[in-house]
């Protein structure tokens, strides 16, 4: 009798996440158990989300037949300089306001760190887009935060919502600034059922 394919399970407790992969038509289920979010002194963004994505995925309970998919975003400012600027889920609407500020008439970076767990082996992975804003005016900033939009998303704006009108294009994977770059986490499925 062949045994069954693993399941996915998704250690987020991200709606955003969870829709994607709903959409995608990956069936799932959902695991988190809390991770400490701390970027170390001088740890370049790729290597934070990375180990922050292999952190919760080891940190879910997995049976044998399971695969856990794990996944960290930032938004980088500044990529490639070193006065560079990590930008996370604003602590507040101040915060917001500043990221926003921040974000106003330039390019940033999306990184997103991937981690599939399979009986201990982990496959790692990022993907990285490119988001041009358009100049944002300080009421723009403020209505934007006063919608509460911002609260709980990396670089404080939420592309498939109100803030898609600030975006003047991208370069990469849409889905990866919603928050999981959707077609690299099936390449890297397909990957481990090919026991690679």
């Amino acid at each position: 009798m062949p045994s069954a394919p693993p399941s996915l399970v998704l250690a987020s407790a991200s709606p955003r996440r969870s829709a994607i992969l709903a959409a995608a038509g990956i069936p799932f289920t959902v695991r988190t158990c809390p991770v400490e979010e701390a970027r170390r002194p001088g740890e370049l963004p790729k290597h934070y989300v990375l180990r922050l994505a292999e952190a919760k995925a080891r940190a879910v309970r997995a049976d044998r037949n399971e695969v856990i998919l794990a996944a960290d975003t930032v938004v980088v400012v500044g990529a490639g300089e070193a006065a560079h600027i990590i930008l996370e889920k604003p602590r507040d609407e101040q915060d917001a306001c500043r990221m926003l500020r921040l974000l106003s008439g330039r390019k940033h970076e999306v990184i997103t760190g991937i981690c599939l767990l399979s009986n201990g082996k982990a496959i790692l992975d990022t993907e990285t887009t490119t988001v041009h804003f358009l100049p944002l005016s300080d009421a723009d900033i403020q209505g934007y935060v006063n919608t509460g939009e911002p609260a709980d998303k990396a670089g404080g704006y939420a592309i498939q919502g109100r803030a898609c009108r600030f975006i003047q294009r991208l370069e990469g994977c849409y889905f990866n600034v919603v928050g999981l770059p959707v077609s690299l986490v099936w390449q890297r499925l397909q990957q481990l059922k090919q026991g690679g």
